[in-house]
């Protein structure tokens, strides 16, 4: 075991159990490095990887703010190995349309039989916005990106919401060599536009196996007419 993943394994061992939490700080990188009889670039080197992972945010200097804080952002280290997983071919697009679809269709379905018509607003605000023609593709895919994760987060699951975010950066990245290859891209995004409505009343209705299947047709067709 190289010495910085002694540091990641201790550190790992607090947090479970409970030395810090949220929002508190790591002690020092010389205290820390006296307390495991390693290197301060150890500990550096440690810190990096956590910061990476979206589980501490550092900050230089000496004031309050300075050192390691603990965070909880699980979607940061999901979202940039993804990428690069994506980007170095180990990961095809048609693995990363698949999980999409797994993750997906059960969030709709857990949405539409816990919630129903409530906690759609932020949804509901998203589709209004991308209802103007005008929207250029670049916008579209945007509010397009926020429209899912939001409609991952209706099912209350915070790991399932944040393996949703992590692969956002993947699926944008699919999704706009997808839409580079349509020949009528403004005919698509009416498409487009009514299949997201269409998913989101079977969630408002409560009918999780319409919202299922709805989301499904949805993420799959665009994946056909794109030649993906």
């Amino acid at each position: 075991m190289r010495t910085h993943e002694i540091v990641l394994a201790r550190i790992e061992a607090d947090l479970a159990a409970g030395r810090w939490g949220l929002g508190e700080r790591l002690p020092a990188e010389r205290s820390l490095a006296e307390e495991l009889g390693v290197s301060r670039p150890s500990v550096r080197e440690a810190l990096r990887v956590l910061e990476a992972m979206g589980i501490v945010r550092t900050a230089v200097g000496s004031g309050p703010d300075a050192g390691a804080t603990v965070i909880d952002r699980p979607a940061a280290g999901l979202g940039a190995a993804v990428r690069l997983h994506v980007a170095s071919g180990t990961l095809v697009v048609r693995d990363v349309v698949e999980t999409r679809v797994l993750l997906e269709t059960w969030a709709v379905g857990q949405a539409a039989a816990t919630a129903g018509g409530a906690g759609l607003s932020e949804a509901v605000a998203l589709l209004d916005t991308m209802d103007d023609p005008s929207l250029d593709p670049a916008r579209f895919r945007e509010l397009d990106a926020a429209f899912h994760v939001a409609l991952v987060r209706l099912a209350a699951n915070v790991l399932v919401e944040a393996v949703m975010t992590g692969l956002r950066g993947a699926i944008e990245s699919y999704v706009e060599a997808g839409t580079e290859r349509l020949e009528d891209w403004p005919r698509t995004a009416v498409r487009l536009r009514a299949e997201h409505r269409a998913v989101l009343d079977a969630v408002a209705r409560g009918d999780g196996a319409g919202a299922a299947d709805a989301v499904r047709e949805h993420i799959e067709g665009f994946y056909r007419e794109a030649g993906l």
